[in-house]
């Protein structure tokens, strides 16, 4: 794992932790999460690189688009901070339902779905294959 300051930095920003908190059940690309989030793919894919440089995210290429999901090594610490901190649980709340809905449309949407991380498990993410 990346260094406690840098982890830290990554998730002190309500986007980041929003964008983390999806990334938790579900691998997801970052048109999705743009779609969720109601911002610019280029804003959100900023975002997603900052939490990759920490080390929260891991990533599979598929076809042009790259899908995240939260590394195995840090949910139990995400999961405990998401437990001391609730005070965004309503935002969180609509987001995974919104996400639910996105990842619904998947199979008619510009996006193959991933391969790998939706295998993983305890994957919720419905299982695709990449070219």
């Amino acid at each position: 794992m990346t260094n406690v300051v840098t982890f830290a930095r990554a998730l002190a920003d309500a986007t980041r932790w929003r964008i983390v908190k999806m990334a938790m059940t579900e691998a997801v690309c970052v048109c999705e999460l743009a779609d969720v989030l109601g911002m610019p793919q280029s804003t959100v894919s900023s975002h997603v690189q900052i939490i990759r440089k920490a080390e929260i995210l891991e990533s599979e290429k598929c076809e042009k688009w790259t899908y995240f999901r939260v590394m195995p090594a840090v949910s139990k610490l995400l999961v405990a901070m998401e437990e001391a901190f609730p005070e965004m649980d309503e935002q969180c709340e609509a987001d995974a339902k919104k996400l639910k809905e996105r990842l619904s449309q998947r199979v008619d949407s510009c996006c193959p779905g991933p391969k790998r991380l939706a295998t993983r498990k305890n994957s919720r993410s419905r299982k695709t294959m990449c070219s």
